[in-house]
């Protein structure tokens, strides 16, 4: 193909593109201009949207890293918690009315009930339970003040449970149970202090409800400390 050629048919397709927007603008009534700014706007909308889903896309990109890093957060358990050692440290005795009293240790034999291993009430309190010393023991006191199946914290005894009554026991005396004679002497004797009154009882104890009192699972930790140490 030679230049003239070239020149010749570029003039021809020239003349035909101008032919065929005559026409159409004739037949459309859309102008030149309003193509370029209909380009114009078509161009900033997709630049506007472009940026829409960018900001979208940051939003979640934010939104992943948040999620990750609470998944990567390390909560402490409680085997990281150092909790109370003993069961002194674990009672509120805050939480509580205080009472003034003076102990004394009693036992379920003839020194201290006239009862010895061979009578049919032999260990029965007054309440019909028997005799423990546990989580939670049996203690006397004078009823009118401490009603059967009041609940008390002892310091350096534990957690006692008003079972028991004594013709002694009157006001503010408690007598504490201990398993022997010697139990009493070695591990109490006689001592005026503050006990706590967690709970005042109504009159009644049962079996069942030492028992529980005693299988609380959260207090099992202290049960072999108590019994040892006590």
């Amino acid at each position: 193909m030679n230049l003239r050629n070239f020149i010749q048919r570029t003039i021809m397709l020239m003349l035909i593109t101008a032919a065929l927007y005559v026409t159409l603008s004739s037949i459309s009534n859309v102008s030149f201009t309003h193509i370029e700014a209909w380009a114009q706007e078509t161009a900033i909308s997709t630049g506007a949207l472009s940026g829409e889903r960018e900001v979208h896309r940051q939003i979640a990109l934010n939104e992943k890293r948040l999620n990750h890093m609470k998944e990567n957060k390390k909560l402490i358990s409680s085997e990281d918690i150092e909790g109370p050692q003993t069961l002194e440290e674990a009672v509120a005795m805050e939480e509580y009315p205080s009472a003034t009293v003076v102990a004394t240790g009693y036992t379920a034999g003839v020194e201290s009930t006239g009862k010895s291993p061979d009578h049919p009430q032999y260990g029965i309190t007054f309440s019909g339970v028997q005799v423990t010393r546990d989580l939670y023991s049996t203690i006397a006191a004078d009823l009118d003040v401490y009603p059967i199946g009041t609940v008390m914290y002892i310091p350096d005894y534990g957690y006692g449970v008003v079972a028991d009554k004594g013709s002694a026991i009157t006001g503010n005396k408690i007598d504490l149970y201990y398993e022997t004679v010697e139990d009493v002497f070695s591990q109490w004797g006689k001592k005026e202090l503050d006990v706590y009154i967690v709970e005042m009882g109504n009159g009644n104890l049962t079996e069942e409800e030492l028992l529980a009192l005693n299988e609380d699972e959260s207090m099992q930790v202290f049960r072999q400390q108590v019994i040892e140490e006590y």
